[in-house]
């Protein structure tokens, strides 16, 4: 029994340390999702300034715009919800393929086992989307996030119960 300050103050540093290390982890997870938004806007703004320069855009510069569009939805995504969405991941593959395939038969114009196997990589990222978006309907995320505070629920002006 002599040693409960010892306890008590090994109980303190712990929470200390917690406190300390989540405070840096969430500093580097803004920092991260900022460093990456500015990149992700500043390439789409280069691209666009060089379909302008050019003074045309093709299918694949178009293409490439909503790649950028669908990273800046993913970071926001992230940003405000601290969740990754997998499905917007699998977005960006399936226009990246698809930008590659025009690419690819809008250069060469002739048929070759390339086409269907990018074909087939489209059609098993579709595939996936599927069975992402039913996993998380029917599976859904516990909605309580133990990083950030809950959100007082609220009342029912008649009885005072919470809401849901």
């Amino acid at each position: 029994m002599k040693l409960n300050w010892a306890e008590r103050m090994r109980e303190r540093l712990h929470v200390l340390a917690e406190a300390l290390g989540n405070l840096l982890v969430e500093a580097f997870h803004y920092l991260a999702l900022f460093a990456i938004g500015a990149a992700t806007a500043w390439a789409a703004l280069m691209a666009f300034l060089d379909m302008v320069g050019k003074g045309s855009a093709s299918v694949d510069d178009i293409l490439l715009l909503f790649i950028y569009l669908e990273l800046g939805a993913m970071v926001g995504i992230y940003f405000k919800t601290n969740h990754m969405p997998v499905r917007f991941l699998i977005y960006v593959a399936i226009t990246a393929l698809t930008r590659l395939l025009i690419s690819d038969v809008s250069h060469h114009h002739r048929p070759d086992m390339g086409v269907v196997y990018v074909s087939g990589a489209i059609l098993l990222l579709g595939l996936a989307v599927l069975v992402v978006r039913y996993a998380s309907s029917r599976f859904p995320a516990p909605q309580a996030d133990s990083a950030r505070p809950a959100q007082p629920r609220p009342m029912s002006p008649a009885h005072g119960d919470a809401v849901d």
